[in-house]
């Protein structure tokens, strides 16, 4: 078994050490493939009797597949797993995987880092305002949502949550009330925080309609994807009402259109920052091996994301 780990951002070494451990006390080899500036460098990797690709934000399409004739499944050492043609994957009878729940503690603080950021005005001396008290909505109930309910608790703020694929007594018995459409959501809670995936149905979901009706002083905090955002509509909402504000962990297609517009209401980290801590990124990193290893071995397609 070869498993080749192809990274244009590379794991931290640490976390390589932990995965090299993983797969050879498996009987199994690995290949690494870091910081690589070309297509080709992919390709020629992957042809060379790969079974198993693990991979971060890197792009994996037909053509990466075409390329692999062994190859038996893709694992994407993080949540999100849009970097990948699942389509493709499947057509090719290759497993596609993610890590849920490796990440998830290090975006949720995040959000609390941007939260803290926005209420104090960007640090920039004037007077901002607290989170205690205040009321937060949770977009999606996964792995990251709970973790921002569980810190939210520690700010004392009261917090709900939409998720049509959670059980109602899960956000209950986490403290959290269940909310059951998304116009409530935004409508009720001055901060927002989006875990929703970019999907078909949810591509340029949140715009005019649902920001607009934000209560006084609200604040929307996006660390998931930048494709979920109508950003002609928040534009128009940022336009007419001053005292809303946009953070995000994915920076918009037109963000120094926003930061010219809206200057101390809108911030955007340089690169995408949820994962980037070493825990996270260790935990990944060793989470995607052990599921590459118990796939080849055993079959195991847990946490299988394409369909069979």
């Amino acid at each position: 078994m070869k498993i080749l780990i192809a990274t244009e951002k590379p794991f931290a070494p640490v976390a390589i050490e932990g995965m090299k451990k993983v797969i050879e006390e498996a009987g199994a080899e690995m290949a690494l493939l870091e910081k690589y500036t070309s297509r080709q460098e992919l390709l020629d990797a992957v042809a060379a009797d790969v079974d198993a690709l693990i991979i971060r934000s890197d792009k994996v399409d037909a053509e990466v597949m075409a390329a692999a004739p062994k190859l038996k499944i893709v694992v994407r050492a993080g949540a999100g797993y849009d970097n990948v043609d699942l389509e493709a994957a499947t057509a090719a009878g290759v497993s596609v995987q993610n890590t849920p729940g490796q990440n998830s503690n290090a975006v949720a603080e995040l959000v609390f880092g941007l939260a803290v950021f926005m209420a104090r005005n960007m640090f920039n001396g004037t007077s901002g305002w607290e989170l205690k008290g205040k009321t937060l909505g949770i977009q999606a109930f996964g792995q990251v949502g709970r973790n921002v309910a569980r810190i939210a608790r520690g700010y004392e703020m009261n917090v709900s949550a939409l998720d049509p694929y959670c059980p109602d007594d899960v956000m209950l018995e986490a403290g959290v009330s269940p909310v059951h459409n998304v116009e409530e959501l935004y409508a009720t809670n001055r901060v927002v925080s989006i875990h929703i995936p970019a999907t078909a149905e949810t591509r340029g979901s949140i715009g005019y309609d649902l920001v607009s009706t934000m209560p006084k002083g609200g604040l929307l905090i996006n660390t998931a994807r930048k494709e979920v955002i109508d950003e002609e509509g928040l534009m128009k909402a940022l336009e007419e009402r001053a005292d809303l504000k946009y953070a995000a962990d994915v920076a918009p297609a037109r963000a120094a259109e926003f930061e010219e517009k809206f200057p101390g209401r809108v911030f955007f980290t340089p690169k995408k920052m949820g994962a980037q801590t070493a825990e996270a990124n260790i935990n990944a990193g060793i989470a995607a091996a052990r599921q590459a290893i118990d796939f080849l071995t055993t079959g195991a397609d847990r946490f299988r994301v394409n369909k069979k």
